[in-house]
This record gives C-alpha cells, structure tokens and sequence, in this order.
C-alpha cells in the first residue's frame, strides 16, 4: 500500500491580530480588513419616500408619481434610486424585509461588493430603513383645494323645466364626456362643469354643439403674471346657452322665416331634439329642421306653450284622412276636454297628426289654446284663421294605470356637487314632475332612447316576477298595455370597484 503524505494549507499571520489565515494580498483577515474599511460609508441607511393617501402613488424626484404595491418591483426600484452611492459599489442583491403594514415603514436588505485593497474584494450586507412620508399629489391637490380650476364651462337653458338636462346628462354619461371634470356644480338654471386643463374645456364645448343646438361665449379672468419671463396665468370661462326649445312645444315663427323653411305654417310643434330642432306641422305634416346657426341668426323662431300648458281632452272620434310620414297620420279628431265630460256636449274637431295613435276612449294631451294666456309677438300677429282652438300634441295614459306600473329599468346619474343650492320642497317636487316626465318620454318615444343606457334593474324585475299574480284585480276597460322599455333594449348594471364618477338615481320606480 503506498504512502499518499497529506498536504497542509500554508497559513500566514494577520499583520493585525496575528490570526493564522490563509494567504491574500492584503496580509489581513476580514474583520480587521472590516475594521479599518466601510464599503457601505456614503450610502445613507434612513431616507424617506412620500406617499399620497388619497391616490396611494408614491412620488419619484422630480415630479413623477408612480402607482406601486407594498413588496412590488417597481416599489423597490423606487426606493433604490432614493440612495446616493450606490453607484460607487456593486450591488449582490436587494430584497424588502417585512414590516407592519401601518408602521409607515419600508426596510430593505442590501448586499454590496468593493475592491478595498488590490485585488481585495469586500462583500458586506446591511439594512437600509424608509420613513413613509405622507404628501397630497398635485391631482388630488386640484381636487381638493378650492378655485384649483383652470377651465370652466357653464351650461344653461331659459326654460322652465329640467327635462333637457335630463337628457343631456344621460349624453354626457353614455359617450363618457365627463371623465376629465374635476368638479360638477349644481346651479340656478343648469350646471357648471371645472377642468383642470382648458382643452378639456373646449372638448366638452365641441361635444355640447355636436348633440344639442347651443351658442357659447369665452372669456378669460388674469389670475397672476412674470413680467420678467412674460407668462401669464388665466382662468377661462365658457358659457354655453341651450337652444330655448323643447321636444312637444308649440313654436310661432314670422312669415318670413316660415318660408325661409320650405313654406312650413308659421305655427308647428317641435317633434324632436337632437342636432337640429325638427319641427312639423300638424295641418299637413310638412316637417322641417331648424339648425343652432338658423335659431340664433335672428331668434325669432320661439316658444308659445311647454309641457306645463298642456291640457287634457277626451278622444270622441277619429277619421283619417290619408296623408302619413312615419309613424304619424293625418287625421280630423273630435274631442272633448275633461272637464266637460258628462257635463256638456262641448265637442272639438281638431286636424292633428295623432291619427294613427289615437282612438275612441283614448285621452291626450294638447294645448287648449281658447282658453290659453299667450304673450308672443309671433303669436299675435298670426292670422286667426290660422290658429286652431286644440293643439293635440301626444296621447296620455291615466295616472292610476301608470302608479301600478313598476319599472324594471333604471338611469344613472352624475355625482353632482349642490353646493348652497339645497332645493326647497316644492322646488323639489317640480324637479320630480319633470324627471318623472322625462321618463314617460322615454318610455314612449323609442327613438329617444337609442341615444340613452338604460340598465336592468334587478330588484324591480324580481319583484315584478313576485307579484304577477296580483295584475289580475286590473279594470276592464285597462286592455291597452301602457308603453314599456324591452328587456333587449337594457343594458346589465355593471359595477366596476373605484368607480364613483356616476351614480344610480334611486327615484326612478314609480
């Protein structure tokens, strides 16, 4: 058997301590090298990150703000970039260490590398400790703070009624036109809406002009100026007015402006609203469109009667005489106001263009303009054969039919500041009359709601489902269904979590 000697590690001594060590250039053992070298001197082991507590960013130097979660990568990137120094040595690794959540406290483990001697290389670990520091980011900053707007647009309409802003607001919601506002204000004849950057301002102006017919103003208010640099800081306000007419008013316009429309009778309804006022004639259902630029040019195309001044009347008798454009029929009707029924023989014979709507028994809605107080130069100067005694306008359904209705959809609504303007009980009830309206018009009128979401109320078509069984105790003279949104037509109720732009408007159900 051969003899293999065992080989022995030369050691030297620490020229420090005189620990036997195996042999390096620097003639050292690594806790006197230790000792006499920090690699870690330069790099601070407390700093400080700020953090916004409504938005939950937190802030990169300069004047970035950065969305990150507790333990993420991009949060440790932050935190490293926080270090000065680091540059110097060579980073091994880096991990969080953990901590209580509400300890406002981020700690983090750094191994490091240096060359300390000639070709001496020291690797040294250590913990580096984050005050979290709270700090309002400027976008939560302008949300809070007041007069923090750089633009405003103020929307208004001289009427008396709300049943436009109704319908605007479901626009604006639909095609998501209000995701820039920092602020909605509920004011005095319409609404004020606050941007931070005045594009956004001239947006929303360009989207109002694209739905509804309106004429806007600018003006500009200086809030400071450098005269050394030359800028200068202003707040913008756009004012937008809405044209003053309504789908089912009745509208007086001169005999020049009635030819300047095809020869239209100077005396018509309004039919729809959209980008123009359509217009048509109840005589001889001629129609025409009266664009923004047209209305505003002289405005002498106005309003005689609204939705207040309509009346209601009984449906004697229909006879159609032919003539139809779209879902509408000339007709001669012969009907009675409600207040005479079973009282006199006081009968009406109306040419209306309700023909093909109405029927014997049936009740509608029109202007009574016999007994109607009307200021209005257009009006006035009318010759008086021209003007009818009713104006028939749209058929109606009786109330007590309509209180056993639930509906099974639902709108939504923005998230409105009121301010100091808390409505008054009967202001608040004239706000209900009107929305309950606009309702019924949706429910009438399908091509109102094509441009409107309409969702599913869940709670309304269970209860609905629950109670069928009590539909049974209804007159008998109630066979006509009343006028209801399908189920195809409804849009499911999604929620997405963090999303409070808009609301659901809880006075809806009848």
């Amino acid at each position: 058997m051969e003899y293999i000697p065992e080989t022995r590690q030369q050691l030297i001594l620490c020229c420090e301590c005189g620990t036997a060590i195996p042999p390096n250039p620097a003639n050292m053992c690594v806790n006197c090298v230790r000792s006499m070298v920090d690699i870690t001197e330069g790099i601070p082991k407390q700093a400080t990150v700020h953090w916004c507590k409504n938005c939950e960013r937190y802030l990169q130097p300069p004047a970035t703000w950065l969305a990150c979660d507790l333990e993420s990568r991009e949060l440790l990137a932050l935190c490293l970039k926080k270090l000065r120094g680091l540059t110097k040595v060579r980073l091994i690794d880096a991990g969080f260490i953990w901590t209580e959540p509400h300890s406002r406290r981020i700690k983090i483990k750094l191994t490091i590398q240096k060359e300390v001697f000639a070709a001496t290389i020291l690797q040294q670990a250590f913990e580096v400790e984050y005050v979290v520091a709270s700090m309002m980011c400027p976008d939560c900053t302008k949300v809070m703070a007041q007069n923090t707007w750089k633009a405003m647009v103020q929307i208004r309409q001289k009427v008396d009624h709300q049943r436009t802003f109704f319908y605007l607001e479901q626009l604006i919601l639909k095609h998501n036109a209000h995701q820039d506002t920092i602020n909605i204000k509920e004011v005095k004849g319409g609404l004020d809406f606050h941007f931070a950057q005045r594009s956004h301002a001239i947006k929303m102006v360009d989207f109002l002009a694209s739905m509804v017919p309106t004429r806007s103003k600018t003006s500009e208010q200086l809030i400071s100026s450098d005269i050394h640099s030359g800028t200068s800081n202003y707040k913008f306000t756009y004012s937008v007015e809405l044209i003053p007419i309504c789908k089912d008013d009745l509208v007086a316009m001169p005999k020049k402006a009635a030819n300047a429309l095809g020869q239209i009778a100077p005396l018509v309804l309004c039919a729809r609203v959209g980008n123009a006022v359509h217009l048509i004639d109840f005589k001889t259902l001629q129609t025409a469109s009266v664009t923004g630029q047209v209305f505003w040019r002289d405005e002498s195309i106005t309003p005689v009667c609204s939705m207040r001044d309509l009346k209601e009347f009984y449906v004697l008798d229909v006879d159609l005489l032919g003539p139809r454009h779209g879902r509408y029929a000339l007709a001669d009707i012969t009907v009675q106001r409600m207040s005479d029924v079973g009282k006199n023989d006081n009968e009406i014979i109306v040419r209306s263009h309700l023909g093909n709507l109405l029927s014997y028994g049936d009740t509608v809605l029109g202007y009574d303009l016999m007994s109607a107080n009307i200021n209005n130069g257009n009006f006035e100067s009318l010759n008086v054969d021209d003007v009818p005694s009713v104006v028939l306008v749209k058929k109606s359904y009786p109330e007590r039919r309509r209180k056993r209705k639930q509906r099974n959809w639902k709108l939504k609504t923005l998230a409105k500041d009121e301010g100091d303007l808390a409505p008054k009980k009967q202001d608040q009830e004239k706000l209900d009359a009107d929305f309950e309206t606009f309702l019924r018009d949706l429910e009438e009128d399908p091509e109102l709601r094509q441009n409107i979401n309409l969702y599913k109320d869940s709670n309304a078509i269970e209860r609905a489902n629950g109670g069928m069984e009590d539909t049974d105790d209804m007159d008998d003279d109630d066979n006509e269904e009343l006028p209801e949104v399908p189920l195809e037509e409804l849009l499911e109720d999604l929620k997405i979590g963090g999303d409070d732009d808009d609301e659901d408007y809880d006075g809806m159900a009848m």
